[in-house]
């Protein structure tokens, strides 16, 4: 089960940090990430990591938010973070947290489970 948190509306310029719940995934066994669609698109992925920690992780950005947003990983609390700043109105999305087991595909290729999605709106 996946739990997404901390969606919201917030001005161009601003922050938001999503949570993602992940009570009983094993990090050491699946990738996880956050995925998002905007309104009349495809789903995108946004930044996924895999099993490793701190230097060690192997971790992707797409390249719309590559400077901008950051991901984190609190194995103790089986919580995975997104961190977002210097938001942009096209940030504007519904974002899913998602997993896959490691090794089904590449990071943020798709995901295997996934949350309900919070949305974030981003003002201009």
């Amino acid at each position: 089960q996946l739990v997404e948190s901390g969606g919201g509306l917030v001005q161009a310029g601003g922050s938001l940090r999503l949570s993602c719940a992940a009570p009983g995934f094993n990090f050491d066994r699946y990738a996880i990430g956050w995925f998002r669609q905007a309104a009349g698109k495809e789903r995108e992925g946004v930044s996924c990591m895999d099993n490793r920690d701190g230097a060690d992780a192997t971790v992707y950005y797409s390249d719309t938010v590559k400077g901008r947003f950051t991901i984190s990983r609190d194995i103790a609390n089986s919580t995975v973070y997104l961190q977002m700043n210097s938001l942009k109105p096209e940030d504007t999305a519904v974002y899913y947290c998602a997993a896959h087991l490691l090794g089904l595909w590449d990071l943020c290729e798709r995901g295997e489970y996934w949350g309900q999605g919070t949305r974030v709106t981003v003002s201009s």
